[in-house]
């Protein structure tokens, strides 16, 4: 058993009521939120980033085993996008704004987009952006630890599909 002391009812009650406009933003929220944003922001511009990029890969696969490539490109593409918009409805429950302007995307996304030439490439290419997230959003977990546990949890649900995606990248990648 823990050693935290629970707030009895009656002050649970005083503190809802306060500062009610913060919705899920209670007293008891223990993080940077401004940081916490800026890192849901940032990882917001990579999912879609990593979404776009997947998508060329699905248009332009060719070769023998394109048909394979195409249909783990498509599907790690919807995703990615799914991930997006988890993010993006976590930053608007902690009080922000998910930045999608597409000037910001590249820029803020911690991936890069590289279209690559050939089948090849392209599955290299998205296996090192694979690499780049897990790594990425692990440090992002052990950064938040216990302050945001409804944020670590996203991060940890996204990493493990992550972790997923690039086992199929790598699969993929040894077949070519």
């Amino acid at each position: 058993m823990s050693n935290v002391e629970l707030t009895d009812v009656k002050t649970l009650r005083e503190r809802a009521r306060k500062h009610v406009e913060h919705g899920a933003v209670t007293e008891g929220y223990s993080a940077d939120r401004e940081q916490i944003l800026r890192l849901l922001n940032e990882t917001l511009a990579t999912e879609w980033v990593c979404a776009l990029r997947y998508k060329r890969h699905y248009y332009m696969a060719s070769g023998i085993k394109a048909s394979v490539a195409a249909d783990e490109f498509l599907e790690h593409a919807t995703q990615e996008l799914e991930h997006a918009d988890k993010l993006a409805e976590r930053i608007v429950q902690l009080g922000g704004e998910p930045d999608l302007n597409p000037d910001n995307l590249s820029k803020n996304s911690h991936a890069q987009y590289v279209a690559g030439k050939n089948l090849k490439e392209m599955v290299l290419e998205d296996l090192v952006a694979e690499r780049i997230a897990i790594d990425s959003y692990r440090e992002i977990i052990q950064y938040i630890g216990e302050s945001d546990p409804t944020t670590r949890r996203i991060f940890e649900d996204i990493l493990a599909q992550e972790e997923e995606h690039a086992d199929d990248m790598a699969d993929l990648l040894k077949g070519l």
